[in-house]
Formats: structure tokens, C-alpha cells, sequence
């Protein structure tokens, strides 16, 4: 399969399982996720989802939030093969992407150092 096609199935599996977590999905744990991109296997077996937090007082856990997704996990991939025109449903496995906590701590720094007021 091509790498084009790949990446336009994890696109729409991306937007698609954000929905489902946002709309469907009962489990306080996952409320508060972003789903930043989803990489497939050529072969469509396979989908690793990357997801990030968003920070608030009072926020699970990052373990939590994980133990959340993988019990979340069938649910998502049966209404996924409702949605989605795919012969095959990719089997899903979340990790954690730090790229936005690290991002929002190098700004903090910076700020720090120029003496800028944090937000």
C-alpha cells in the first residue's frame, strides 16, 4: 500500500477516534485526551494512536489515562468498523506522545529566562 494512502487511512482513523473518545466513550480517565496522529502498517493490522493530555487541576494520572485508553481500545476499534469503509479494522495501541508537555516546559524556560511574565 502506498505511504500516501497510509497516512490518509491514519488521518481519518485520527478524526474518527478522536470523535469516539469525545462523543462515546464514558470513562472520565480519557476525557481530557488529544489524539495527535495515528501511524498504520502497510498491512492495515496494525495502528499505534499517539496521544497527549490536556493539563487541568485535577487531572488523572498519565498511567491512568493509558489504562483508560487500552480498556477503551475495543469499543473504539467496533465503532471505528461501523464509520470507516476499511476491509480491515487495524487492532489499536496507544502511546503516550510527551512533544506537548516538553514543548509547553522549553516556553516556560524561555519566558523564565528572558524575564517575560508566565501565562
Amino acid at each position: 500500500m502506498s505511504r500516501r494512502r497510509l497516512d490518509r487511512v491514519g488521518e481519518e482513523l485520527r478524526a474518527e477516534i478522536s470523535r469516539v473518545l469525545r462523543a462515546e466513550v464514558a470513562d472520565p480517565r480519557v476525557a481530557l485526551v488529544t489524539i495527535l496522529r495515528v501511524d498504520v502498517s502497510p498491512d492495515l493490522r496494525n495502528a499505534l494512536v499517539f496521544w497527549s493530555r490536556i493539563e487541568r487541576p485535577g487531572s488523572p494520572p498519565l498511567e491512568a489515562i493509558a489504562a483508560g485508553l487500552e480498556s477503551a481500545a475495543p469499543f473504539v476499534r467496533r465503532q471505528l468498523a461501523h464509520a470507516l469503509p476499511l476491509k480491515r479494522m487495524p487492532a489499536l495501541t496507544f502511546r503516550f506522545d510527551a512533544a506537548i508537555e516538553e514543548g509547553d516546559r522549553t516556553l516556560a524556560l524561555l519566558r523564565e529566562i528572558s524575564g517575560e511574565p508566565s501565562e
